[in-house]
């Protein structure tokens, strides 16, 4: 059997070496989705991903708001254990794309516009639809003919993308006109993905704005231990499948057992990052998507730019690590300035510093970042806490210390993802068995 494959729906006995993924999850992540794969324990993933958001959103089709990798299965990954993805390769390949802030039209979804869409005028739930034109109402059904998309912009705008130089402009009405006639093309999306294109929609209200481009994927991770949305595994999205009127609906005990908070939308989970997700079911089941061109702290507009793009990971298993959410390993540029590990001649300053007061023990540590969701931010702020405190063994209070003069919070988005960033002892990494990624990412 070749080393390397192009997956296809169907799990191969025999782990690989590489796996390049190719399929998408039409909206929906869980058990019920069967893996690719395996990948051996050491081995490559890698895919090209459709934009999320957008796209998905005004595709009536989709059952969640982003259209992610069907999961790959990991060699030797049980439920109890984690997972280290190490980001190794990421690029734009979208030409263009849309955003901007969102509204519901009403009376074209059952509780959440986007899990339940269905069309108002002839009743059919989740219609296959087609682009007619361009603009607001060019999306229709294909049983009817009507339009039928449950999103609008309130403020949007067109824009195009320079992936080699690293920046980006938006663009005036004229050209996300011309660009809405190929915007299937500009989209660059992958052969087998489902959604409409956003630039068919053409919306230009803020031309003329330079912005840096610095990619990140928004939604990666491992399998959620039930069906959940896409973009709801996570607090701040799922809370609306709590008592929801679909067949996703949960409790809140439910879904803070099943999910993953794959959907994070943290800026520093790019080229170079380690990412240490928890198993929660039988071989962790790696999935991927909604990359963003580029996105402040916050996603404060509640959407940013979504890109088709390629990722390339290598997997490494970490036995009995039982964690409830994601660790960050970011690049060191990204670390909030006091939790980077000081300089050689920094090091020397603080030898000097306890041996004048006659401190005689000087901790070995390095930065760690949790990462967690809640309905709003003062909730994903504690819960991120408490699950540095459980997974360290660290007291709570040393936590909140820790987080303090050596460390920092940080908003990944609005309303309720957080960073948790401290630097933890060594000796406390190599416990939890990830001392050897730390000590490997920041050339301790």
């Amino acid at each position: 059997m070749s080393d390397t494959t192009k997956a296809h729906s169907s799990v191969i006995s025999e782990p690989l070496d590489h796996i390049s993924v190719n399929e998408y999850s039409g909206g929906i992540i869980g058990p019920s989705r069967e893996m690719l794969g395996p990948v051996r324990d050491g081995g490559k993933i890698t895919t090209g991903t459709p934009p999320g958001c957008w796209g998905p959103m005004i595709t009536p089709a989709f059952q969640g708001g982003h259209e992610v990798t069907l999961p790959v299965a990991v060699e030797g990954a049980e439920v109890g254990d984690a997972v280290a993805l190490k980001i190794t390769k990421m690029k734009v390949t979208s030409f263009a794309t849309s955003s901007g802030v969102m509204e519901f039209v009403e009376g074209r979804y059952h509780g959440d516009p986007f899990v339940a869409k269905y069309c108002s005028e002839c009743g059919t739930e989740h219609p296959a639809s087609h682009v007619e034109g361009i603009g607001g109402d060019a999306i229709r059904c294909d049983v009817c003919g009507s339009e039928v998309s449950a999103f609008r912009f309130k403020n949007g705008y067109v824009i195009v993308l320079d992936e080699k130089n690293k920046v980006s402009l938006t663009v005036s009405q004229k050209i996300a006109d011309k660009l809405a006639g190929t915007a299937g093309e500009m989209s660059n999306l992958p052969e087998l993905s489902a959604q409409h294109s956003i630039l068919a929609l053409a919306r230009a209200d803020m031309p003329g704005v330079p912005a840096h481009m610095k990619p990140f994927l928004g939604n990666i991770g491992t399998t959620p231990s039930r069906d959940l949305p896409d973009s709801h595994n996570c607090a701040d999205f799922g809370k609306f499948l709590v008592g929801a009127p679909h067949q996703y609906g949960v409790t809140k005990a439910e879904l803070d057992d099943a999910k993953t908070d794959g959907h994070m939308d943290t800026n520093s989970v790019r080229e170079g990052a380690i990412l240490i997700c928890p198993v929660k079911v039988k071989g962790a089941g790696i999935y991927m998507g909604d990359m963003h061109a580029q996105q402040g702290n916050g996603e404060i507009a509640g959407h940013a730019t979504d890109v088709s793009g390629q990722t390339e990971l290598t997997v490494e298993v970490i036995k009995n690590l039982t964690i409830e959410g994601p660790i960050l390993l970011q690049n060191l540029e990204d670390l909030p300035e006091m939790a980077r590990p000081m300089s050689k001649q920094q090091k020397e300053c603080v030898k000097t510093l306890a041996a004048h007061w006659g401190q005689d023990y000087i901790e070995e540590s390095a930065p760690i970042t949790f990462v967690a969701s809640g309905e709003h931010l003062n909730e994903a702020t504690e819960i991120g806490l408490q699950r540095a405190a459980r997974t360290t063994g660290l007291p709570y209070e040393e936590i909140l210390n820790r987080a303090t003069i050596a460390g920092s919070i940080e908003i990944s988005r609005l309303p309720g993802v957080v960073r948790v960033t401290f630097m933890c002892p060594m000796t406390i990494l190599d416990r939890m068995g990830i001392g050897h990624l730390v000590r490997e990412k920041y050339d301790l």
